[in-house]
């Protein structure tokens, strides 16, 4: 009975007292709310019906199939057996049934799909999930805030979203295959890997040690893989040491080519036990004389840090003048009044990081583009003038002004900086090989600081000779250079050694010819060393062979003929007298193209010199910075969010891994951008709200 009439019919008796009406109603009420209470979800998708028999029946509201209804006989189990497997069902089109979806195609261009087959399973999405918190750094409470369960709800009903202790689970458990995954392709393989090495600190202060495995495979595609992320109780060079050993034994990982790291002394202690650990293990290639890389990108940033100094009260007052206009809102207002004035677009001014110097070379770039209303905001804002004149750090009877001096200063020191901003971004890449450019970039960067040292502005040369003499602390003496600097060069078939010779002659003038000599010795050293084993196995051969000739000469004398034989070829020059290393430096070098894939020519041309693109894999596989692009920058250390911190460190090194392992190259991040894009958002709202 409908719970109106119900109630109306008990107010309205006319025999009864006013408190028996308010107890029968109450008894009402509360027989109704417990009908709402015990109300099955079967009626989210059934309408009730009464057949001509009399008989209550549901009907489904998608494919209008009829169940007896009547709770007291029959239940409503049927009805919701009925939800899982209804074919008209929105939400539910048989679980069991493929469908077609579109998904964005993986490396395509931007707006191509591709069809997919898809059908809804429990554990592929639980297990997407979990890579979905791993991959997003998201929280493991995330699978348990509202937001996330009504979006599911709608999204796919079906999915049950597990706790935050079973994803904390499914982590450990993703973590272990994936780690087996990736242990049976070293073992596989057994080729020789290159390392990188950096710190980390959580805020509780925890120092942690990142190291990162680089390879080639046989495909010649590169790889980059986190296989280590643990705490370390000091930067002590003896017990670094001793944590990548213990890592590497763990992966079984015993063949080390080179290791990567910055220029902390601790760190040469610690490529030394490694050596000696290696050596250990018989697999010390050359002595572990090139085991030890110094990260080319922290080199290039001591080198700005130094050369930055002597521009620093100019950068200071720009600085301070995007502070001040950025501090209050009516300030911002009247600089887009002055952009508009000048026909500037209104693009937002970014303040720079102390410690990150690419942030300054982008401050510096933006602030040039706008110097028409900067200097239209200067003569409107007299605060502009007062905030430089207190805040000057050197000369304190300052007019408070950017001058014309300063304008011309910021634009020579943002050309001089923007050679060095595109250098770090082209090294600290780990997509693709840079070990084939290491020298020549050491190279431009050395002719380019000798050329500004006799500039006529004395502000670019005191910049380029101070950074021409931290330059030399760590490039300019040959002898303390490691000589895998320059064999990548060689085997980079676009130059060998017609280009290393120009660059070390056009660098180190007479002395390139003696250096030139001692690369070519080298390299024919570490080329013998990958003719090792199958010399063995040759000589393992010819053994046999001279069992034969000597057999053949016992039986019929005609031994002596073979071994002269072989003896002419040799000296004659036979196939195998020219070794695989002469062969590819005689040949003619190939010609440069912008999109000349160096992994590509070795794959095509491996089975021509199947020893020495052995050799190649492993010299280019050598990552020249020991950082990702995002932190080659920065002068401050690496430092873990707070949810990461909060974790142990088993779990923290898990989710470190396995975010490494399981995302795609990541798109950068461009905050101008954003900006920009926000602005012009809340531009078009106010537009939209006025009309």
């Amino acid at each position: 009975m409908d719970e109106n009439i119900i109630i109306d019919k008990v107010v309205g008796e006319s025999g009864a007292s006013n408190s028996n009406a308010i107890g029968q109603s109450q008894i009402v009420e509360s027989q109704v709310k417990k009908e709402r209470k015990k109300r099955s979800r079967a009626w989210d998708h059934f309408s009730r019906k009464t057949d001509s028999d009399g008989n209550e029946k549901g009907v489904c509201n998608y494919c209008k199939r009829e169940y007896f209804a009547d709770t007291k006989e029959h239940g409503t189990t049927s009805m919701l057996t009925h939800i899982a497997k209804c074919p008209k069902m929105p939400y539910n089109i048989d679980i069991k049934q493929s469908r077609l979806a579109f998904q964005p195609m993986i490396g395509g261009n931007k707006g191509d799909v591709a069809v997919v087959s898809w059908k809804f399973d429990q554990e592929e999405c639980r297990k997407a999930l979990c890579r979905m918190v791993i991959i997003d750094e998201l929280p493991f409470r995330f699978v348990e805030k509202e937001g996330f369960k009504q979006f599911m709800k709608v999204a796919q009903p079906c999915f049950h979203i597990p706790s935050r202790t079973t994803v904390t689970r499914d982590c450990f458990d993703l973590f272990d295959e994936e780690k087996h995954k990736l242990m049976a392709v070293f073992k596989e393989t057994q080729q020789r890997v290159s390392l990188t090495t950096d710190t980390w600190t959580s805020i509780q202060r925890i120092n942690y040690m990142v190291i990162t495995a680089h390879w080639i495979d046989k495909n010649w595609t590169l790889h980059k893989r986190i296989i280590n992320f643990c705490p370390i109780s000091s930067h002590r060079g003896e017990d670094l040491g001793k944590s990548i050993s213990k890592c590497l034994n763990e992966w079984g990982l015993h063949r080390i080519f080179t290791v990567t790291v910055d220029n902390a002394s601790s760190n040469s202690v610690a490529i030394t036990e490694l050596s000696k650990q290696l050596t250990k293990w018989g697999t010390n290639l050359m002595g572990g004389s090139h085991l030890h890389i110094r990260c080319m990108a922290h080199i290039v940033n001591l080198i700005v840090q130094d050369g930055t100094k002597e521009a620093n009260v100019c950068i200071e007052r720009v600085r301070q003048t995007v502070r001040y206009i950025r501090q209050s809102p009516a300030r911002w207002k009247k600089f887009q009044e002055c952009c508009e004035d000048e026909n500037l677009a209104k693009k937002s001014l970014c303040l720079d990081v102390p410690t990150r110097w690419n942030s300054t070379y982008m401050m510096l770039n933006r602030v040039i583009e706008y110097e028409g209303a900067i200097v239209e905001y200067a003569d409107r804002d007299i605060g502009l003038a007062l905030h430089l004149k207190f805040v000057d750090i050197v000369d304190k009877n300052s007019t408070g002004t950017l001058l014309s001096s300063d304008w011309e200063g910021v634009k020579r020191i943002t050309k001089f900086l923007e050679m060095f901003f595109n250098l770090t971004l082209k090294i600290s890449g780990s997509r693709y090989v840079t070990s084939n450019l290491h020298f020549l970039e050491i190279c431009q960067v050395g002719v380019y600081l000798n050329q500004l040292i006799s500039n006529e502005d004395h502000v670019l040369a005191k910049m380029a000779e101070n950074m021409k003499e931290k330059f030399d602390k760590y490039w300019g003496d040959t002898e303390k250079m490691n000589k895998m600097v320059f064999i990548p060069c060689v085997l980079d078939p676009r130059h060998k050694f017609c280009t290393l010779s120009f660059a070390l002659k056009k660098m180190f003038g007479e002395k390139g010819a003696a250096i030139e000599i001692g690369v070519r010795t080298y390299m024919e050293c570490l080329f013998n060393e990958y003719t090792k084993p199958i010399s063995n196995d040759k000589n393992g051969q010819c053994s046999a062979t001279e069992v034969d000739t000597s057999n053949s000469k016992f039986v019929g004398g005609l031994g002596n003929f073979f071994e002269e034989l072989q003896k002419h070829t040799s000296e004659k020059g036979g196939a195998s007298s020219k070794s695989e290393l002469v062969k590819y430096l005689d040949e003619e070098i190939e010609v440069g193209k912008s999109d000349f894939d160096v992994l590509l020519w070795w794959k095509v041309n491996s089975p021509r010199f199947p020893l020495l693109s052995d050799m190649a894999r492993d010299v280019l596989a050598i990552p020249v910075s020991s950082v990702a692009s995002e932190c080659a920058f920065s002068t401050g250390g690496r430092i873990l969010d707070s949810f990461r911190s909060s974790l142990t460190p088993k779990l923290v090194q898990a989710l470190v891994c396995l975010q490494d392992w399981l995302r795609s190259e990541p798109q950068p991040i461009s905050i101008e951008e954003d900006l920009d894009f926000l602005e012009q958002l809340e531009e078009g709202k106010k537009r939209t709200l006025l009309m």
